[in-house]
């Protein structure tokens, strides 16, 4: 498999997993594809071509995607955040005889870092799907996602494809496409265990390797809102749609009849809004479960023959 090859086939399994319905997913690229055909030749010449087959601005082959297309995938190495440090190493690995064929990063990082906040408007139809009239969900996060764009705009986002260009090193990242596969894969659990107190689902979540690892490291998942035999309501697995919603979306979400959160991390705003709503709140832990979404995909590379490295955060756990 080419390099190119298994991103394309990450960003395919995040499509296949995406929270929200399908037709809402395609309705996003047919209206990316809209806009490519009513441009004339200069906005062409500048315009973001991977829209027109990825829903996921978050999600971009920042450099070297044109050899990638050519060059075999045989050993990626994989972080949860990639600076120039990883990809010095990187380069340091090579010096000293290992293979890496290309770097991949989880968080946004180049182009897909400038507009990653445009995927929280995937959270208004997941919060939908809990119950939450689609013009109050949308309503509430139109405003957290503006303040997140413009958050956004001084930040030195070709950091490391810079340091990626100077040393020839492919460079890219799946974030939402990943996010999509632990959210899937933790709410399955939780569906088919059905734990009845907040302790339930830290056992839930302890009984999986990505967990027990990093409970090595003092970091388990942790109980924020609500008591150990606090009873759970209907719970809400939230570990996708770019970065945290406002926190006045816990009401919402009360109103709609959710009892729990499960999420990665939350700000610590979040805490006393979800008390004042009454709705429990259990941190997963933020590297267990992006190193979650990114071992689902990295199984399938796995199909194809390709070792993947991990590095900066990245646990790495296989399964069947």
């Amino acid at each position: 498999m080419k390099i190119y090859e298994a991103y394309e086939l990450a960003i395919k399994l995040g499509m296949s997993k995406d929270p929200r319905p399908d037709d809402e997913v395609r309705r996003v690229l047919e209206e990316a594809r809209k806009e490519y055909d009513s441009s004339d030749d200069s906005e062409r010449e500048l315009f973001d071509a991977e829209r027109l087959w990825n829903p996921y601005y978050d999600c971009r082959f920042s450099y070297g995607a044109d050899e990638a297309r050519e060059a075999e995938a045989e050993r990626l190495m994989w972080g949860i955040d990639i600076g120039t440090g990883e990809v010095l190493l990187a380069d340091r690995l090579r010096e000293k005889g290992e293979r890496i064929d290309a770097v991949v990063a989880h968080h946004p990082l180049g182009s897909s870092r400038v507009l990653f906040p445009k995927v929280m408007s995937m959270q208004a139809d997941m919060f939908h799907s809990e119950g939450v009239p689609i013009n109050v969900a949308e309503g509430i996060m139109g405003p957290r996602t503006d303040e997140a764009l413009r958050n956004i705009m001084g930040v030195n986002h070709n950091q490391a494809v810079d340091a990626a260009r100077l040393l020839g090193i492919s460079l890219f990242n799946v974030h939402s496409a990943a996010d999509n596969m632990v959210q899937s894969y933790l709410t399955g659990l939780f569906e088919e265990a059905r734990p009845r107190t907040l302790g339930d689902i830290v056992d839930v979540l302890m009984k999986e390797p990505e967990y027990r690892e990093a409970a090595r490291s003092n970091a388990c998942p942790r109980i924020m809102v609500g008591r150990k035999d606090s009873r759970c309501g209907r719970i809400l697995c939230k570990m996708t749609g770019g970065t945290s919603c406002p926190k006045s979306m816990y009401e919402a979400l009360s109103r709609a009849g959710v009892g729990t959160v499960v999420g990665m991390h939350f700000p610590d705003s979040h805490y006393d809004a979800a008390k004042e709503a009454n709705v429990n709140l259990v941190v997963s832990g933020h590297m267990p479960s992006d190193s979650l979404g990114i071992n689902l995909i990295c199984d399938r590379w796995a199909d194809h023959g390709i070792e993947v490295v991990p590095c900066s955060g990245f646990i790495r756990c296989e399964r069947d």
